[in-house]
Parts: structure tokens; C-alpha cells; sequence
């Protein structure tokens, strides 16, 4: 039984990865693009993908990992964001400069570049503030990194769906309702165990 719900946890999140990724690189309208701007979009992607692995690493929602090794994924999980999130931005550079300044600026009339501007500002700075844990309290390094990570997953969201070309509508839908589902368990269970004692006190 055991094995059995480990199997459909780990099939599920595959589809659920793999579906807009296997869309996405086959769109029609990456047909007639440069291969930077095709690595730059595809990147996005995977940086969506991850922001529903990392909550789910976190919390220990996928079996078979472990605390430490746990904790060693997520770590890793992280540098892959960020580093995905660079490849998105310096390749969109490269293809469309104008645009990106101007995103960069808060300058851009599309609503789309203003929400992933600071997604990914929310992100460099859960980075910064994961190099910080040892100087931070336990307390304040929680806070301070839910609250990034909320931003970075509420700003990418919007960010995503907000955008019409690349992905499919619906995966990127569906992909993109996981990945807040999974963000707002995690942020909750923390405070599940006292809620429930308040609740039984009443």
C-alpha cells in the first residue's frame, strides 16, 4: 500500500512537470526562433516546474527522501531556480534588450514583465537571505523566507498566466494551480499544530 502511494505521488508529479514542459518545446511558436530566445523561454518553464517541487521538498510531502538528503534537494532545487531565472532573463537580453530594460525599469506596458521583475527580485533575495541563516534566528529566517517564497511563487504565477504564447493554456493552468496549492500547505502547516490545539480548547 505503501509502495503503491509512493508510485502515485511520484507518476502524478511527473505528469504534472512534464506535460507543459513536453508542450512547451514543441509549440509552434518556437518554430521559427533563435535558439537563445527558444533556451530562454524554455528555462522559464523549468523554473515554473520548480516552484512546485520546492514547497513539496520542503515539507516532506514526496516520499522517500529523507531529512537530510531532503534538505540537500531543496538546497540544490534553489541554485536551479536561480539559475534558471538568470538563463530567462540574459537570454531575453540578448534576443529583445528594449524590453528588458524596461521591465527592469518598471517601465514596460506589459503587466506580465512587472509581476516576473519581481518574482525574480523576490527570489535573489530569498537566495541572499538563505546565505544568511546562520547569522538570523530560526524565527526570522522562517518568516523572512515564507514571505519571499510567496511573493516569488504569487509574482511567477502571474507572471506565467498572464503571458499567451509558449506554454499550453490549459497544462500551464493546471501547473500553474499546483504550484500555489503546494506554496500555501507549506506556508499553513506550520501553524496547523497550534490552530488545532485552539480549536480543541474551544
Amino acid at each position: 500500500m505503501r509502495i503503491a502511494r509512493a508510485l502515485l505521488i511520484w507518476t502524478g508529479l511527473a505528469v504534472a512537470l512534464f506535460w507543459p514542459l513536453a508542450l512547451a518545446a514543441t509549440s509552434e511558436y518556437l518554430a521559427w526562433r533563435d535558439p537563445i530566445y527558444i533556451a530562454a523561454g524554455l528555462a522559464g518553464v523549468v523554473a515554473l516546474c520548480l516552484l512546485l517541487v520546492q514547497p513539496l521538498v520542503a515539507q516532506g510531502w514526496l516520499p522517500g527522501l529523507r531529512l537530510w538528503y531532503r534538505r540537500r534537494v531543496h538546497r540544490a532545487l534553489g541554485v536551479l531556480l536561480v539559475a534558471a531565472v538568470i538563463l530567462h532573463v540574459a537570454g531575453l537580453w540578448i534576443t529583445s534588450p528594449p524590453d528588458v530594460i524596461d521591465a527592469l525599469l518598471l517601465r514596460s506596458p506589459t503587466p506580465f514583465s512587472l509581476w516576473g521583475v519581481g518574482a525574480m527580485w523576490a527570489l535573489f533575495s530569498a537566495a541572499l537571505l538563505s546565505v544568511l541563516r546562520l547569522r538570523l534566528s530560526p524565527r526570522a529566517w522562517r518568516v523572512g523566507h515564507t514571505s519571499l517564497v510567496s511573493i516569488v511563487v504569487l509574482g511567477g504565477v502571474l507572471h506565467a498566466m498572464l503571458i499567451e504564447g509558449t506554454m499550453d493554456t490549459t497544462s500551464k493552468a493546471v501547473l500553474c494551480g499546483l504550484a500555489m496549492a503546494a506554496t500555501a500547505a507549506a506556508v499553513a502547516a506550520p501553524w496547523l499544530p497550534a490552530i488545532r490545539q485552539l480549536i480543541s480548547k474551544d
